[in-house]
């Protein structure tokens, strides 16, 4: 660090620390936005998709203290910790007590500036390292007003948001870029997955899917029955990625090793092909979607009620052709559309067995498969690299913003 740079408490170069309101006032159709965690994304207040409260309430919480000003500088202390937004425009909304709200003082830091330094990894890695509390940890107004910060004089602090706002722009624009071209790859794969099947030859049959396969449900365990750890594992929806991979590892439940025996009928083993009965929090993404079981590593895992298991293939159709089939978007639509309930959307395996499936013979099925097989493995290749991109694109952020604030940009 410059020996013109101080450090000095981040309480000392505010005017005010504060937070927003510790109640949550009744929401409304209309009115004036009510601004929490969930409504910053980079670097932004998402105003389009926030809450809104009435007049009453905002005219209460605006002497409480609870409206940011122009140029201040919010920063999330509760649950997820870290999220920043510069307020550098003339907009009535008020925020929860989730957003701390940071008030600079101008004469010694620029707002911009302070916006750099709650973003920069050492100011994370301390309001982190402060955070306390069990059902939502977060990080009190008194540890976060008590965090050191780098100051250089404000000439410096301009030059130094300058270099930072252009080089964040062309990231963002990068990232952008990468984004666009991760969602290509995978529009890609979906298009031909779609023509693949509407676009049949000749001596292409339909049948519907309970004439090629049989489908059997989970068992329904209760939440008595879940242990604290064993070597037998409940598989549930959470196992199924939207992509269709299968995750062994994470989001299970235990259950006793002797059921593993006294429910044996529901064990799965690797190369089962189990398809998700239910979406997940109402993200129809994963219902319908078929995934292969692998990376069991010797452990019993027995079905959830809602995951169903695919058996009794029929000669005349290839496995990994009939997955391909119910992970393209002309089955999915189906699914969707048969689908029941509120928040969560069910499917019965009377739907799941009535969707109708092209088939053509044997021979072209193991076209279709090995043209898909390619397919998905430069989908894969192309997906990989562009997040390499991202990740690479983030670590630089970080780099340049400890660059910025050891004194070395």
């Amino acid at each position: 660090m410059k020996s013109n740079w101080k450090t000095v408490t981040l309480e000392s170069i505010c005017r005010q620390i504060t937070d927003g309101s510790h109640f949550s006032p009744k929401t409304a159709d209309s009115g004036f936005p009510y601004i929490t965690v969930r409504d910053i994304e980079n670097d932004q207040i998402d105003f389009d998709n926030c809450k809104f409260v009435s007049a009453d309430d905002f005219n209460q919480l605006l002497k409480n203290g609870c409206k940011p000003n122009k140029g201040d500088v919010l920063f999330s202390k509760d649950g997820t910790v870290g999220k920043v937004a510069l307020v550098d425009y003339e907009t009535n909304f008020v925020v929860l007590s989730s957003l701390a709200i940071l008030r600079p003082d101008n004469n010694q830091i620029d707002s911009a500036f302070l916006k750099y330094v709650l973003k920069s990894p050492a100011f994370l890695d301390e309001a982190i390292g402060k955070k306390t509390g069990v059902a939502i940890r977060r990080i009190i107004l008194r540890n976060l007003k008590a965090i050191l910060v780098p100051v250089p004089p404000l000439p410096e602090q301009q030059r130094i948001v300058g270099i930072l706002d252009a080089a964040f722009d062309g990231i963002a624009t990068a990232k952008a870029t990468a984004e666009q071209n991760l969602q290509n790859a995978r529009a890609l794969f979906e298009s031909h997955l779609q023509s693949v099947f509407t676009q049949r030859g000749e001596g292409w049959v339909e049948k519907p899917l309970n004439a090629v396969c049989d489908l059997q449900n989970g068992y329904a365990f209760k939440s008595g029955d879940y242990i604290e750890s064993s070597n037998t594992l409940n598989i549930r929806m959470s196992s199924i990625r939207p992509g269709g991979s299968f995750d062994s590892e994470h989001n299970q439940r235990f259950l006793p090793d002797s059921y593993a025996k006294e429910y044996a009928s529901f064990l799965l083993k690797e190369g089962d092909l189990i398809i998700a009965m239910t979406d997940m929090a109402g993200d129809p993404k994963i219902l319908g979607v078929p995934t292969l079981v692998s990376n069991l590593n010797g452990r019993n895992f027995l079905m959830n009620q809602r995951v169903g298991k695919l058996f009794g293939f029929s000669e005349s159709v290839r496995v990994p052709y009939l997955r391909y089939f119910l992970a393209s978007p002309l089955i999915k639509q189906y699914y969707k559309s048969k689908g029941a309930g509120g928040l969560q959307i069910n499917i019965s395996k009377g739907d799941i067995l009535s969707a109708q499936i092209p088939i053509p013979g044997i021979v072209v099925q193991d076209r279709v498969v090995n043209q898909l097989d390619e397919l998905v493995a430069e989908t894969q290749r192309l997906e990989s690299l562009y997040q390499r991109k991202l990740a690479a694109l983030d670590e630089l952020k970080k780099s340049l913003l400890h660059q910025a604030f050891s004194g070395a940009l």
